[in-house]
């Protein structure tokens, strides 16, 4: 153990809490949460460090429970001095009892990282992917060690690899893909495939490179250098063909200086760009070279090719064809993934459209509810008015003429008619008919989405 990750051991089993820590002492944390001497939890944007059993068994006894040296395994007797004389006058070879080191993986560290590489493959079985998020640099770089562990010791899933990608500002996702890796032993080309033949002539040239030697507006560079540039596409070219892949004119050339090919692959188009490197140099050796590009160049991947001392281009064309094949792959298995991902995008989204209309419904059937109760209340209140009316002209007798009595009764049989017009219990009310409610009304339902489409944003 280094002297740094001791003093924070004895510092966190005095009681001190991570607080404010450099990276530093963050990392020398993870380092002995691997070995099992700490648990490091985070939650809520709080951070809990605490000594382990075995931990605080290494602060007693300056060695780790776990230590072969002490368990009684793994011995083994070896020489370790001449021979000695015994009592009785023979003589034999000093012997001495010698520990054998532990494996790597019986190790505390490979231990935890193997049992951590386990359950994230179960939860990549059952999930499909898992995401890391808000993790600083140190638990990043342990998981990527994870995946590693697993990538190395055959865990992935049958016919399926561990893929992991940056998620977030900084956060870590990983899932599964299918297939083999594109840069796998598995996936290249074999030696007779990673050479393609170069014609030594211009004839009999694809349509696309034919149209491309026609053009006197492209690929304007040195006359050699065109020729030897035409040859190596047709020899591209031809590859491709031969391997079923469709190779038509380029669109994608923006200088009178490059000319190209484009190399479609399962519905995936790539451009291969020549030109010239160096165009301005007055050196003939560097000015004789030119470059070949793939379009979209990618994070990690190869994407330009250039004669080098032990490798001309004309070797490389394999190699280049290869890599168009691999991005093809991984295109295929992004693309399948969008459209998974569409597909239960889509899911989600009808099951809140959904659930919108049920809500947008029970709210219409709400308010003619209330209304109904409204009327009820008020006829409610209007029949005890015309009940206290009818006591009120019970009591008069002879006190009132009798025409103010007249007037009070025609008040009294107008007023109840109108009670029982409104009263909406005087017959058995019936299931309302809900209209289909339209799409600015399902917004303020849809928690953020848009009631035209999954695709689309809320409020458009």
């Amino acid at each position: 153990m280094k002297e740094r990750q001791r003093a924070l051991l004895q510092r966190l089993a005095a009681g001190e809490e991570p607080g404010a820590w450099a990276p530093g002492e963050w990392r020398s944390a993870y380092a002995l949460r691997d070995r099992g001497l700490l648990t490091v939890s985070k939650s809520g944007g709080h951070a809990h460090v605490e000594v382990a059993e075995a931990g605080r068994f290494y602060l007693r006894h300056c060695r780790h429970p776990d230590d072969p040296a002490f368990t009684g395994d793994g011995v083994q007797a070896v020489s370790v001095g001449p021979l000695a004389s015994t009592k009785d006058g023979t003589r034999r070879e000093v012997t001495g009892r010698k520990r054998s080191p532990t494996p790597y993986s019986e190790r505390p560290i490979a231990r935890a990282r193997r049992a951590k590489a386990l359950e994230l493959v179960e939860r990549l079985v059952a999930e499909g992917r898992v995401r890391i998020a808000d993790a600083d640099d140190d638990e990043v770089a342990e998981w990527r060690r994870v995946v590693d562990y697993a990538k190395r010791h055959g865990l992935e899933p049958q016919g399926r690899r561990i893929e992991k990608a940056r998620f977030g500002a900084r956060g870590l996702e990983v899932f599964l893909a299918e297939g083999p890796h594109p840069n796998s032993r598995t996936q290249r080309p074999k030696a007779d495939e990673s050479v393609l033949p170069v014609p030594t002539r211009l004839s009999s040239l694809h349509p696309a490179v034919a149209a491309l030697k026609d053009d006197d507006g492209q690929l304007v560079i040195p006359a050699a250098l065109r020729r030897r540039s035409l040859l190596l596409l047709q020899a591209l070219a031809a590859g491709a063909v031969r391997r079923g892949y469709e190779v038509r004119q380029s669109r994608s050339c923006y200088s009178r200086r490059e000319g190209g090919v484009d190399v479609a692959v399962d519905g995936f188009a790539y451009a291969v760009t020549v030109r010239q490197e160096f165009p301005q140099s007055t050196n003939p050796e560097r000015s004789a070279r030119i470059v070949v590009e793939l379009d979209h160049g990618r994070s990690g991947r190869p994407g330009r090719w250039r004669d080098q001392k032990s490798r001309a281009l004309e070797d490389a064309l394999g190699v280049i064809l290869g890599e168009i094949e691999a991005r093809a792959l991984e295109d295929a298995q992004r693309r399948k993934s969008e459209q998974r991902a569409m597909a239960e995008r889509e899911v989600r989204w009808r099951a809140a459209m959904e659930e919108a209309r049920k809500r947008a419904v029970r709210d219409q059937l709400a308010e003619v509810l209330r209304e109904e109760a409204g009327r009820w209340q008020e006829a409610a209140v209007l029949g005890a008015y015309c009940d206290a009316l009818e006591r009120r002209l019970a009591q008069q007798g002879d006190a009132v003429d009798e025409p103010t009595l007249g007037s009070a009764r025609r008040w009294l049989e107008w007023a109840r008619e109108f009670v029982q017009a409104i009263d909406p219990l005087n017959r058995l009310p019936e299931m309302p008919t809900a209209r289909e409610p339209t799409s600015e009304e399902l917004k303020a339902y849809l928690k953020g989405w848009s009631p035209y489409g999954p695709e689309r944003r809320g409020g458009r």
